[in-house]
C-alpha cells in the first residue's frame, strides 16, 4: 500500500471516534444536578449584577482600600470591577458547564460545500438549528433558560448605571445663561462697558460679554458660561429693522444676538452692513438681522436668540432681560 492510500485511510479514520456517554448522559441525578450548578452561576450573575449597582450608589467615590501587592485602591473600583467581571464571568463559566454536561458532545463532520447557498442547503441550516435547539435541552429545561434569560437581561444594567458617572444632569443649565435684567454689557478681553455712542451707525461689536462673567469664571475654573453668553452687538438704522422677536428689544437701532450659531455652535462675527446678514463661517448658515435673525441660508434650522437690551442710569447698554429661548445648537431637550 502507498503513503498516500494510508494517509487517506488515516484521515478517515480520524472521524470514526467511539462515543463515551457522560455520567449525566446515563444518570438523571447527575444531570439535575449540573442542571442546577448552571442555574446557581446563572443565579450568580444576577445577584452580581444587582451587586454592581449598590456599589455605585452606596460605595463613596473618595473610599480607599489596602491590598496586599497591589497597594492603596478605590473601593468604589474594586467593588464595581469585581461585580461586572463575576457577572461575566458566570455567565460563560455556566455557558461552558451547560455544554459540557447537559448538550449533545457526539463528534459531526460537515463537508465544506460551495459559497453558494441552494434551497436544500438553507433547508438544511434551518434544521441544524432546530436540531441544535433540541439537542441543548434548552427547551426541556426551564430552570436553565429562565435564569439564562435573567442573567442577560440584567447583564447591560451596569452599562447602563455607568452613564450617570459622565457628570452631573445638565438639569436647567443649558438653557440658562448669566444674562439677567440689568446686566452690564462689556467687551471681550477688556471687559470695558459700552455706550450707545460707541457704536456707530452700520457697527458691529464682534464679542460682548455680561459684566459678571470674569467673577464667575474665577470661581467656576472653567469657562462653560462665556460659550453660552457671548453676544454681538449691531446698531443700523430703526427704519431698517423690519420685525424684532422681542418688541422694543433694541436701543437706538442697537440690536444683540446670540454670538453662537444654531448649527453646530460656531462663533459668529462676518457681518454684512448693506445686507443685514450675518455669516456663519462654519457652515455659511447666514441670519438676517433686520428681521428677526430669521435664517435664510444653510444648514440652521433656528434663528440667533435676540437679548432685549436698553441703558442704565449711568448710559450704560444693560440687558433688559435674559434670552427668551436657549441659545446654541439644538437639543433633544428643548422641547
Amino acid at each position: 500500500m502507498s503513503n498516500d492510500s494510508s494517509s487517506e485511510l488515516e484521515v478517515a479514520g480520524a472521524h470514526e471516534i467511539e462515543h463515551a456517554l457522560r455520567r449525566s448522559d446515563t444518570d438523571p441525578r447527575a444531570a439535575q444536578r449540573a442542571e442546577r450548578q448552571v442555574a446557581i452561576m446563572f443565579v450568580g450573575s444576577v445577584l452580581a449584577s444587582i451587586l454592581f449597582v449598590v456599589a455605585f450608589v452606596s460605595v463613596k467615590s473618595t473610599a480607599v482600600v489596602d491590598l496586599p501587592l497591589i497597594g492603596r485602591i478605590g473601593l468604589q473600583n474594586l467593588t464595581l470591577g469585581v461585580a461586572s467581571g463575576l457577572g461575566l464571568f458566570l455567565i460563560g463559566a455556566g455557558a461552558i458547564h451547560w455544554a459540557r454536561k447537559l448538550m449533545s458532545d457526539e463528534e459531526i463532520v460537515d463537508e465544506r460545500k460551495s459559497f453558494a447557498s441552494d434551497d436544500e442547503t438553507r433547508e438544511a441550516v434551518v434544521e441544524s438549528f432546530h436540531t441544535g435547539v433540541e439537542e441543548s435541552g434548552v427547551m426541556k429545561r426551564p430552570l436553565i433558560r429562565r435564569t439564562l434569560l435573567a442573567a442577560m437581561a440584567l447583564m447591560p444594567i451596569p452599562a447602563i448605571v455607568m452613564l450617570r458617572d459622565l457628570g452631573p444632569l445638565p438639569e436647567t443649565k443649558a438653557r440658562e445663561t448669566l444674562w439677567r435684567k440689568g446686566s452690564r454689557i462689556v467687551t471681550d478681553i477688556s471687559y470695558r462697558p459700552i455706550k450707545p455712542e460707541d457704536i456707530p451707525l452700520g457697527g458691529l461689536v464682534a464679542g460682548a460679554l455680561p459684566a459678571d462673567l470674569k467673577k464667575v469664571e474665577e470661581e467656576e475654573g472653567n469657562l462653560n458660561q462665556r460659550a453660552k453668553a457671548a453676544i454681538i452687538l449691531v446698531r443700523m438704522a430703526p427704519d431698517e429693522i423690519r420685525s424684532q422677536q422681542i418688541q422694543d428689544g433694541d436701543f437706538q437701532g442697537i440690536l444683540a444676538f446670540s454670538k453662537i450659531c444654531t448649527h453646530l455652535g460656531c462663533p459668529i462675527a462676518l457681518y454684512e452692513q448693506r445686507t443685514k446678514h450675518l455669516l456663519c463661517p462654519c457652515h455659511q448658515s447666514t441670519f438676517d438681522l433686520a428681521d428677526d435673525g430669521n435664517v435664510i441660508f444653510g444648514p440652521s434650522a433656528r434663528r440667533l436668540p435676540q437679548l432685549a437690551i436698553e441703558v442704565d442710569k449711568e448710559g450704560y447698554l444693560v440687558a433688559k432681560e435674559g434670552f427668551q429661548e436657549p441659545v446654541g445648537p439644538s437639543f433633544w431637550e428643548r422641547g
